[in-house]
């Protein structure tokens, strides 16, 4: 009868190999070649590290059968039963953990990202209920040891944004960010309401997950250039001098700018990453539209358009719509420290989802 174990044959076979070939002076003087075959290997580690496990709990449920079979003092037979048992739990759970590890892997996981979080129906409400989101994120990747660098941010009254995009580096921010991407919806008394009356308001989160140039070849024939006066809260120095930065590809429309920057260099180098942010997620969506119904229903590729997320301030309770399941103590949550808990719940939901299609 064959096993889920049986996969685990040759990924410990490929596995020797690549590190055989590493082992080679003609690969180590290749750079590249070198890179790809470390990341391949990274890839195998998990299912490697459980391949090796199983063995030795192989071994032992092998010697505590031999120990059970021959019988002998009845006291010693009793405690190899109890520790077999143990050990046939844990190869069960083993093999649980090598479903989890054979689900197919996002390959943007371990991406850097773009987070763009523009403001939606409700008015002034919503230009705040964008700046909590965006603080939120901030908070969230610096409890993560994440890098934070707004890119662009057009405020609005009260502290509030229209839009504001930051940018977020650290190893897997795409693989917990990717889940923000929808309308996220809040209901609370706004502070400028005088009667005590509970709004509705909403902002958009998109979630790009970062490109390089190699990736994204960009014809600088297809870009228009503009430079211009940057505006908003950037100061006098900012408005004195023309340093932001609007980039148009001309091919498929998309427009970005960046002008939060004091240089104009420096604006420039983080529109042309937006932008190739823009033309990679762009290829994505191809890509997606190409494949099962059933990977597109995951909660990892959310459109934008639909609502995710619920936040009811006067019962102090945040309900995602995805899962479906609720989470109080917003102030805890949106300080970023309890965001990780409502990622990890989405996280579990989607690999049983994608558990029930590989069984299927």
């Amino acid at each position: 009868m064959s096993s889920i174990f049986d996969k685990l044959d040759s990924i410990i076979r490929r596995n020797q190999e690549i590190e055989d070939a590493m082992g080679r002076p003609e690969v180590a003087a290749n750079i590249e070649r070198l890179q790809a075959l470390a990341k391949e290997r990274a890839g195998l580690e998990e299912l490697v590290e459980i391949g090796h496990r199983r063995h030795a709990l192989l071994q032992e449920q092998a010697d505590l059968k031999a120990l059970v079979s021959e019988g002998g003092d009845p006291e010693i037979t009793q405690m190899a039963r109890e520790e077999l048992e143990s050990v046939e739990e844990k190869l069960a759970q083993l093999a649980q953990s090598l479903r989890f590890a054979l689900l197919p892997k996002d390959p943007n996981d371990d991406r850097d990202v773009i987070v763009e979080v523009r403001a939606g129906t409700g008015g002034r409400e919503a230009g705040l209920f964008a700046a909590d989101l965006c603080r939120l994120y901030t908070r969230y990747a610096q409890l993560q040891n994440w890098r934070v660098d707004i890119m662009d941010s057009n405020p609005s009254d009260l502290d509030g944004y229209n839009k504001i995009v930051i940018e977020i580096q650290g190893k897997g921010a795409f693989s917990r960010l990717k889940y923000e991407r929808g309308v996220h919806r809040v209901q609370r008394v706004p502070e400028t309401e005088a009667q005590g009356r509970i709004h509705t308001s909403t902002a958009t989160v998109a979630v790009l997950p970062q490109a390089d140039e190699v990736e994204v070849r960009v014809n600088p024939d297809e870009l228009r250039i503009d430079i211009f006066h940057a505006g908003g809260h950037g100061g006098q120095n900012v408005n004195k001098v023309a340093t932001a930065v609007r980039i148009v590809h001309e091919p498929s429309g998309v427009v970005v700018v960046c002008q939060d920057e004091r240089s104009q260099y420096k604006n420039k180098q983080k529109a042309m990453a937006m932008l190739r942010a823009r033309l990679f997620e762009a290829e994505q969506e191809r890509h997606d539209a190409e494949i099962s119904q059933n990977r597109r229903s995951q909660v990892g590729t959310a459109e934008r358009s639909e609502k995710i997320r619920t936040y009811n301030y006067p019962q102090d309770r945040i309900t995602d719509h995805r899962i479906p399941a609720s989470f109080h103590g917003i102030p805890h949550i949106m300080d970023g420290v309890g965001l990780g808990e409502i990622i990890g719940s989405l996280i579990a939901w989607e690999q049983g989802k994608l558990l029930e299609g590989v069984t299927a």
